[in-house]
């Protein structure tokens, strides 16, 4: 059954939309359509009936039944039957850029990680950081004089050396989550984690539910297997919870991706009231919930959470190192029952027979120490952020940015859906993006930029300089804007 938004949820939504500078259906065709730029309303959205919509918000139904076609005539709603159109993003709009085309969705320079940034650009693509250069050597040297005891044995493991899943496991129970060395998987990364999950736990078609920004990747791994995403937008304080609850009651995703832990791109934390509303919904849904932690220990403010795991056993966890030590180890895993973790171990045969032994024995010296460089980290990531969101109010003032509470990057709103035409003519500029949409389904987020914090302060502002003068170039030349269809070949992290 495709989604469909109730007439009181959408007025939630729409907020104070009318204010009178326009003609109401105008000012309300508007925001409409903001919010499906903006992701908030998904995609194949059945929106609420013309009646129903003029009851909730008290208004005309000559009102609604404008709107309607206004947003019919500009592409953003399908005719559909009676007056229940679907939302969807024109191939191309008097609002900037092409947003969304089957030629730009099915690149492969949209999709093709690992592309490393040109010599001398600054890379805002990536949000990630270099390594923590002296505790990853001391923890490799620690490991070399561990390997010749392994070396008699076959050096095949498909769920990891018994040292480092027991430093996992411990790190799980620290934080309240009790956990044994059966309940991990060591995988090549979080990516790997995710696919070994999905290519178990799901088939071509099966109903994937995600939020909407989420981290591309992630969605790159959901459409490589051939499932189909279900998008749930954001409220403007975080999580939609009514939302989240009636696509998992509709919908019945077999599973659902969430990252709850300084979310990727818009760095939120969900709170602990919220994740046990999540995962009732989802066991009445019958949906498995997996919960992306790979930000988890990045937490610059200090906010208090429990692991999504701690509040139900059916939960499937990933973790990783790439963010809190460095991109290049690739060593990830799986937190889920011991039943789950053999059915992933059966079905991560057909991908590899186990992950390098010198990288994991480096790997559990790297997660029992982990307190060890992680004060110095954040310090950095603190001031980094700070800079970072000085510079924007001083230079960029038109852009809408809040301090994230952790993570490694500030979802930032852009004055005009410029997000793609920003990211096309950056590299001229000397700076390399993410555009909005990467981190969305079906052309969403042209409005909005991920900005890292990973840079020092120096380069921070190098590059917001440039991005100043990006955008000082498509304000003086509109028709540039228009003219600029074509996404850059970029990676994501």
């Amino acid at each position: 059954m495709a989604p469909s938004l109730g007439a009181a949820a959408l007025g939630r939504m729409l907020g104070i939309w009318h204010h009178g500078g326009a003609p109401a259906y105008r000012e309300l065709a508007d925001v409409i359509r903001l919010l499906i730029l903006d992701g908030r309303v998904p995609l194949d959205t059945a929106l609420p009936s013309e009646r129903a919509l003029c009851t909730a918000l008290d208004v005309s139904r000559t009102t609604v039944t404008a709107a309607y076609s206004t947003l019919r005539e500009q592409g953003f709603l399908s005719s559909g039957q009676g007056s229940r159109g679907r939302t969807r993003i024109p191939e191309r709009t008097a609002f900037g850029p092409a947003l969304y085309s089957p030629q730009t969705s099915a690149s492969p320079a949209l999709t093709a990680p690992g592309l490393a940034a040109p010599e001398g650009l600054i890379d805002l693509a990536y949000s990630a950081l270099p390594a923590s250069g002296e505790v990853v050597h001391r923890a490799f040297a620690a490991a070399m004089t561990e390997l010749p005891a392994l070396l008699p044995g076959f050096g095949y493991d498909a769920v990891g050396l018994l040292p480092l899943r027991q430093a996992i496991a411990d790190r799980y129970a620290a934080a309240g989550v009790p956990t044994g060395p059966g309940q991990i998987m060591v995988t090549s990364g979080a990516q790997h984690a995710l696919t070994i999950i999905i290519r178990t736990l799901a088939d071509r078609q099966d109903k994937v539910l995600v939020e909407h920004p989420s981290y591309p990747n992630a969605l790159d791994a959901i459409r490589a297997a051939r499932c189909r995403p279900v998008p749930v937008g954001f409220a403007e304080s975080g999580w939609d919870l009514p939302a989240l609850e009636t696509a998992l009651a509709q919908q019945r995703p077999k599973i659902a991706y969430l990252v709850p832990d300084f979310h990727n791109p818009t760095g939120m934390m969900m709170p602990d009231a919220q994740r046990r509303r999540l995962v009732a919904a989802a066991a009445a849904a019958g949906t498995i919930l997996i919960a992306d932690e790979t930000l988890r220990e990045l937490n610059l403010d200090g906010v208090q959470s429990t692991p999504l795991a701690g509040f139900s056993s059916a939960v499937v966890s990933v973790g990783s190192l790439s963010k809190s030590h460095w991109g290049g180890l690739r060593t990830g895993w799986i937190r889920a029952s011991e039943p789950m973790i053999q059915r992933f171990t059966a079905a991560r045969s057909v991908l590899d027979l186990g992950g390098p032994v010198m990288e994991q024995l480096a790997a559990a010296h790297l997660v029992r120490s982990l307190d060890e460089p992680l004060p110095a980290l954040l310090d950095t990531l603190r001031d980094n952020r700070t800079a970072l969101l000085e510079l924007l109010r001083e230079h960029l003032p038109s852009w809408q940015t809040t301090s994230p509470s952790g993570g490694l990057s500030a979802w930032c709103r852009l004055p005009a859906p410029i997000s793609t035409a920003l990211t096309v003519i950056a590299p001229e500029h000397g700076i390399r993006l993410a555009a909005g949409p990467r981190f969305g389904i079906g052309g969403a987020f042209e409005r909005y930029l991920r900005l890292p914090f990973t840079l020092p302060p120096g380069k921070l502002e190098t590059a917001v300089l440039a991005l100043r003068a990006a955008q000082d170039r498509l304000d003086a030349a509109p028709q540039l804007r228009s003219s600029l269809t074509q996404a850059p070949a970029v990676a994501i992290a």
